[in-house]
């Protein structure tokens, strides 16, 4: 028998919490809800959770602080952040600090669940990747190294300080240079799902992957931009 999911959904807004809480149940998940920030860190911190939904504005402690206390935890969590801002700034803030996808309310409890069920598939994948055989393998790209095994990635010496997207994203284009990728391909191969309208978050995703391992992301080398298909990843010798 399948272990039920542990999930953490902090949400001061009591009807939509207890509405993600239903829809979750129905999907097979054992749900937690707490109501403000220092609660949901706490109970964070107390057990494993295989997912955290993160609401932005919390009373107390508000998600941007929340996620960056998390991401300074030893174990690794999925946060999924909600908010009612929509300003690409908002978005890549809350990327940069550490989520690992977002959703601006009002949102599709349904589209929700999805989202929380590709995660789910994503940590079970990685997890079954490594092997000891794999475990030294490096891909290497001029200056750029990946180590899958380890989900390490380095400009030069210089190690990247990569969100778990950010690296996926990048480990899909290293393990498939050349082949040019749609915004809606990267969406449904790297985030697991492909609904219409959310093109932007890759956008936002290229943009912030572009800022840490180009040399000019005005002038990108690694992650290139097909015009009016979407992006490529440059063709070098994998080692």
């Amino acid at each position: 028998m399948l272990r039920k999911r542990e999930v953490l959904v902090v949400e001061d807004e009591l009807e939509l919490a207890q509405l993600v809480e239903l829809h979750l149940q129905d999907a097979g998940c054992n749900v937690t809800l707490a109501h403000d920030g220092p609660s949901g860190l706490s109970l964070a911190r107390s057990r494993a959770f295989d997912c955290v939904i993160l609401d932005l504005r919390l009373p107390g402690m508000d998600g941007l602080d929340l996620c960056q206390q998390l991401r300074r935890e030893p174990r690794y969590t999925p946060i999924l952040m909600l908010t009612a801002r929509s300003s690409e700034g908002d978005r890549i803030l809350g990327l940069e600090v550490g989520a690992d996808d977002y959703m601006t309310k009002p949102f599709s409890v349904r589209e929700l669940v999805a989202r929380v069920k590709a995660i789910f598939r994503q940590v079970d994948a990685l997890a079954c990747q490594p092997t000891e055989n794999q475990e030294n393998h490096v891909i290497q790209v001029g200056d750029l190294s990946i180590c899958p095994a380890k989900r390490h990635a380095a400009l030069g010496a210089k190690s990247l300080q990569l969100t778990a997207k950010e690296f996926d994203l990048l480990l899909h284009f290293a393990r498939h240079p050349g082949r040019v990728y749609s915004r809606a391909d990267l969406l449904d191969e790297v985030w697991g799902y492909g609904f219409a309208g959310y093109e932007h978050t890759v956008n936002s995703h290229i943009n912030r992957l572009r800022s840490k391992i180009e040399e000019n992301p005005a002038r990108p080398q690694h992650v290139l931009t097909v015009w009016g298909v979407g992006y490529k990843f440059q063709e070098a010798a994998l080692s």
